[in-house]
């Protein structure tokens, strides 16, 4: 089984790593701040009790103090920490310079294209956008995001790999920021936003519009189909 890493040890880390390591996957989890490293284990089997699930899976998830020693046996590496494009940067050097050439290094991201985060590393071709939703453990969705120099063999081994763990990867072949569902999604925010000061109606009539219709309807029937 191979060996997978995260960095970053809050509410998406640890969701990440919860679902790898309930797929029977070893998971190092790097969380730099001390008072929450020491908790990550727990917070991953507190969830899987919350959803009625056996919290023993937790155990497979371990945390190195250190961030080469978390990730220098690992075969697929991503990153989860806030969206502020600098600090991905300066991690993702980091990650470049102690992974394995041969690792799959991911960023979960939610808007950031992944080429401003590989833009000028080493090996960008095996670098690779994956937004996972929130709460990771129960969103079937990962947008799996090709950069400008993402290999194709890349995308093919990222989705094989969430598809094994239970996720529905979709692949984003263009890296726009925001990529396909937060734009759907944001979309919706606006249309909303913009009848409510219309004075089309109130918030809790469009609300109720929204959940009593067509959002009934879209998880078996697609915009497009």
């Amino acid at each position: 089984m191979m060996q997978v890493a995260v960095i970053g040890g809050g509410l998406m880390g640890v969701g990440i790593a919860q679902v790898f390591a309930v797929a029977g996957y070893r998971v190092n989890v790097f969380e730099p701040i001390e008072h929450l490293r020491a908790t990550v284990r727990q917070r991953a089997a507190d969830n899987l009790c919350a959803i009625g699930r056996d919290s023993s899976a937790a155990d497979l998830i371990d945390t190195p103090v250190d961030l080469p020693s978390t990730i220098s046996q690992a075969e697929f590496v991503t990153e989860a920490v806030p969206e502020k494009l600098a600090l991905k940067r300066e991690i993702f050097a980091e990650i470049v310079r102690h992974a394995p050439r041969s690792a799959i290094l991911a960023s979960n991201s939610s808007v950031i294209p992944i080429t401003r985060i590989a833009d000028g590393l080493d090996t960008a071709e095996r670098i690779v956008g994956t937004h996972w939703w929130n709460p990771a453990p129960l969103i079937p969705l990962v947008e799996v995001i090709q950069g400008e120099r993402t290999s194709e063999s890349t995308i093919v081994a990222t989705m094989l790999l969430l598809r094994r763990i239970g996720k529905r990867p979709a692949h984003i072949k263009k890296d726009i920021a925001g990529f396909v569902a937060n734009r759907l999604h944001h979309a919706l925010w606006r249309e909303a936003i913009a009848m409510v000061s219309a004075g089309v109606c109130d918030a809790a009539t469009l609300d109720e519009c929204v959940k009593s219709s067509f959002g009934l309807r879209l998880p078996v029937l697609g915009p497009l189909e």
